[in-house]
């Protein structure tokens, strides 16, 4: 069983999976970020491989890849850093990213890298069903990373349930077709959600895009297993200049009480 579906197991309602760029804010701050994390009660980590052009990021996170890109990060360096993942992260670990510079580090030895670093899954947005079912899905199955498709309001129920059937893990439901960082009221969504819920779908969801606060992360739980947090965390970083005090404050309100 992958970390990812023992959480949900352990954990059915308000998941909360953040979302930070390796390599930002300093080129060493990746470890030190996702421990943050960690220890102020996110129950998942989406590490952003950052990429020079990342068509579903808004402007904060396009900004924090640019300046992880600057300081020197690349996937070499990133598998480098996360060697020691598991001697203090135990939640689990998805990496989220684009198939260009995956393909050209060469997509197998890719998977076979984030399976040795003990990552637990992909998400990799502009890699299509087609070529995911005829060429690489077997290779991710193969090194034991679950994978993650995402579906939006717009998705059609055949397509959800084609993605739902491929995807392990769980399935991110985008809030709205747009970029990340978008302020959305998620309260307006809840005839896409209910929709969601009522297909009885076999991965459990998490809603991303928009959420950022306490109220925005318990209504997009409200009819899904819970929601990721990226903009806002990103913002709250670069506005803090310690990482564990910036984290602690950014979370604790979301999740406290």
């Amino acid at each position: 069983m992958s970390r990812i579906t023992d959480l949900f197991k352990k954990k059915d309602q308000r998941v909360l999976n953040v979302y930070c760029t390796a390599g930002y804010p300093r080129l060493d701050s990746t470890l030190e970020v996702m421990k943050a994390l960690q220890d102020n009660g996110a129950d998942m980590i989406e590490l952003g491989m950052p990429y020079s052009d990342p068509l579903a990021d808004g402007p904060v996170i396009q900004a924090s890849g640019a300046r992880a890109l600057e300081n020197g990060m690349s996937i070499t360096v990133l598998f480098q850093q996360l060697k020691d993942l598991r001697k203090t992260i135990q939640v689990p670990v998805l990496l989220m990213g684009y198939m260009n510079p995956v393909l050209q580090y060469g997509f197998e030895k890719f998977c076979a890298a984030a399976s040795a670093a003990g990552v637990d899954g992909l998400i990799l947005p502009d890699l299509p069903i087609y070529e995911f079912e005829t060429e690489y899905g077997p290779v991710i199955k193969k090194y034991g990373l679950d994978f993650v498709f995402l579906i939006t309001p717009e998705t059609s129920p055949e397509r959800i349930a084609k993605v739902d059937s491929l995807s392990s893990g769980f399935l991110y439901a985008v809030s709205s077709s747009s970029t990340t960082g978008k302020d959305k009221d998620m309260n307006g969504q809840q005839a896409y959600f209910e929709r969601l819920q009522g297909m009885r779908l076999r991965n459990p969801i998490l809603v991303g895009f928009g959420i950022r606060d306490k109220a925005s992360f318990e209504a997009a739980s409200k009819y899904t297993s819970g929601a990721i947090i990226g903009t806002a965390y990103i913002k709250a970083l670069e506005e803090g200049k310690d990482i564990g005090a910036a984290t602690a404050a950014f979370l604790q309100p979301i999740l406290g009480a």
